[in-house]
């Protein structure tokens, strides 16, 4: 329908589209445990997704012991591959968000995947869960090379070339998603049930929502509200 303000809906993967938290938590604490450290709790953990895995695992080693690098030359292939043979043993979509999409794709929008994990990651979880076809591009953090994932904005204004142009938004749960969308010049959505390491309210999103169910007012109010 042309009434709809964007052309395109962008999203992050992890914490936003897909409940990852349990996947992410088993990879992170298999390499832990082959470096016989401490493991930790899902809640700490979550705080250390949105910038990749080798990130997380930087972040996780730090949490219990320190972080050196020949350990993070051995860890990191450990994790991945762990990860790698693991994504979708927990892993589901958030409640409504199949919904949300039917409800943009019903509306003409061209819906996208923008995120720090590895391309080749996200395209096998997205595809494992049977959602690849929903999407016109999946964009990983190591997509456009490497210093150029979130919150560069490149990433974004590679996924709107690609989707064919027009109106974009975009949908996460982190800063890098926002700063990202800002850097692009393009609106952004927060939602409140993601894998958040700071409370939303200070995320700088032009919107926040609570369940899928109020992204598409949300997207409404902001097509009026934002000028094109």
């Amino acid at each position: 329908m042309a009434d709809f303000p964007f052309d395109i809906v962008g999203f992050d993967l992890d914490g936003t589209l897909i409940d990852t938290s349990m996947d992410l938590l088993g990879a992170t604490n298999h390499a832990l445990g082959l470096a016989g450290r401490p493991l930790l709790d899902k809640a700490a953990v979550m705080t250390m997704v949105g910038r990749g895995g080798k990130h997380m695992l930087e972040q996780a080693l730090e949490a219990s012991g320190g972080c050196d690098e020949a350990e993070m030359a051995w860890l990191l292939p450990a994790l991945l591959d762990w990860y790698r043979d693991h994504l979708t043993d927990h892993s589901r979509p958030f409640p409504g968000m199949i919904e949300a999409l039917d409800a943009l794709a019903a509306r003409g929008a061209t819906l996208a995947i923008v995120t720090n994990k590895r391309e080749d990651l996200a395209v096998k979880l997205i595809g494992e869960l049977g959602l690849r076809a929903r999407f016109a591009t999946i964009i990983g953090g190591d997509t456009m090379g490497s210093g150029n994932a979130k919150p560069s904005a490149l990433p974004i204004r590679e996924m709107i070339r690609r989707c064919g142009g027009g109106r974009a938004a975009f949908v996460g749960d982190s800063i890098f998603d926002t700063l990202a969308a800002r850097n692009a010049g393009v609106p952004s959505i927060a939602v409140s049930f993601g894998f958040l390491s700071q409370p939303v309210e200070e995320l700088g999103a032009d919107a926040v929502i609570d369940s899928y169910a109020q992204l598409m007012p949300a997207l409404e109010r902001l097509g009026v509200a934002l000028p094109a």
